[in-house]
């Protein structure tokens, strides 16, 4: 292991958790981002350096024992990159970082276009609770450890698997979940066909077992894993629920059923029919790693969620605010209806940042088709992330076809101004960009007027 290893786009949740993870090992660790955010300055009250201007003198000068580790979401022309390229510094892109630290590991890793953050976060929490303990590398804030990497002196690896620049081929999982194969990453796949293509095989590098949702189009000839399905209450599957009921709180009891029997009187720990979902994935895994029925059962129902992931912040009685991560159509429409299904008769109220030009782009009729579901929509500029503005894409083009009864389009700057006024009953803030900027003041706004 190298002595220093530097980290161009240090701030994503990617990288932030390989940072955490070598500081742990004893590196000296620093690196760059854009900008600050909660995220950098957590890395930096743990002791790692972060700085947010391109420029080469913050890169260690002992090139033969400095790793480099990148983010696709860089520039290819940023300086910093530039420079690393040209001295000779070992350099790998973040995907392959995190596959080479899984080498020699027994993986667990969760794929899919959408659900694989809840349910990751979900399976390192049943390791940890039931006392066996994970290395795991997260795609978001767990709410139950306030990280985004755990750490244990065994070999259990679980990894959330990115599909994004086909970064999940670098992992070579013992039990894998694949949660969705949707259309997504156009700029990178081109089509359905490719994207469905990249799933395959990262099926074929799975050597035990491979859990997937039912009805994906994987099948035994794509793995030399061991295939199993799971569903919400589809009883064709090998894990999938019966007996749902929800309580007051919106919080499901369920019944899972497995290849080995079944676990009664289950109560999610997190609300929303979706997450009831994502629980029997995770139980799925766990399960076919050897882990206690009674243990599964305990973890899922002390398990808190991930920040941004269907994430109450408020419910006072008057005002229901959540804020959700959500920013493909089939997660909008997925998070759209758990919301419905736990407040029904109330007025819903969307704010959504489109995120990615492409995106919005390749998907505006779907995106139109699922904020439709609300019954006002408040839609704000696209979030460009890492791509240039393309011509004749903007927002409008998603705004033109929603049927909601009432919509409005705004920049984000006039958000705070318009949701003073408006009568609130349940509101949720829906995005991958940096709307999530918004959700101390939108939570003061309305703890106040309570």
């Amino acid at each position: 292991m190298k002595k220093n290893v530097y980290f161009i786009g240090i701030g994503g949740i990617g990288m932030s958790a390989l940072a955490r993870y070598f500081k742990a090992k004893g590196c000296n660790v620093s690196g760059y981002d854009r900008t600050p955010s909660e995220l950098t300055e957590r890395l930096q009250s743990e002791g790692i350096e972060v700085h947010y201007e391109d420029d080469i003198n913050y890169i260690p000068k002992d090139i033969e024992d400095t790793l480099v580790i990148w983010t696709p979401a860089i520039p290819q022309d940023m300086g910093e990159l530039c420079y690393v390229k040209e001295h000779g510094y070992r350099l790998v892109k973040r995907s392959r970082a995190l596959g080479e630290t899984s080498r020699g590991m027994r993986c667990l890793a969760v794929a899919g276009t959408h659900g694989k953050t809840t349910t990751s976060t979900l399976l390192g929490h049943i390791f940890q609770d039931s006392g066996c303990g994970c290395n795991a590398f997260l795609g978001g804030i767990s709410k139950n450890y306030d990280t985004n990497l755990l750490l244990a002196d065994n070999k259990v690896f679980v990894a959330e698997a990115d599909e994004f620049d086909r970064s999940f081929l670098q992992l070579f999982p013992e039990i894998a979940v694949i949660t969705a194969m949707d259309a997504d990453h156009l700029d990178i796949y081109d089509n359905i066909s490719k994207v469905h293509e990249a799933f395959r095989s990262f099926a074929a590098q799975v050597s035990g077992t491979l859990i997937t949702k039912l009805g994906l189009p994987v099948s035994e000839s794509d793995t030399k894993a061991k295939l199993l399905h799971y569903s919400l209450e589809d009883n064709r599957a090998d894990f999938y629920a019966s007996k749902l009921n929800s309580d007051e709180k919106g919080h499901y009891i369920f019944e899972l059923h497995y290849p080995g029997g079944s676990i009664e009187g289950i109560r999610c720990g997190i609300p929303g029919r979706v997450n009831v979902e994502n629980s029997i994935a995770a139980a799925a895994a766990a399960l076919s790693f050897g882990l206690e029925p009674e243990k599964v059962k305990h973890a899922i129902e002390t398990y808190r969620g991930v920040k941004r992931r269907f994430d109450i912040h408020v419910n006072n009685g008057k005002h229901i605010y959540i804020d959700d991560y959500a920013h493909h159509p089939a997660e909008l429409e997925a998070a759209i209806g758990s919301i419905r299904g736990m407040f029904p008769g109330h007025k819903m109220t969307a704010v959504f940042q489109p995120h990615l030009y492409t995106r919005t782009r390749d998907f505006a009729a779907e995106f139109a088709a699922a904020l439709s579901g609300v019954d006002k929509l408040i839609l704000l500029d696209i979030y460009p992330a890492r791509e240039l503005p393309i011509p004749g894409v903007d927002s409008s083009i998603i705004f033109k076809d929603v049927k909601a009864g009432e919509k409005m389009m705004i920049k984000k700057e006039e958000l705070m101004q318009v949701l003073e006024k408006e009568d609130i009953d349940v509101l949720v803030t829906f995005g991958a960009g940096n709307i999530d900027r918004f959700i101390e003041p939108i939570t003061e706004l309305l703890e106040k007027d309570n």
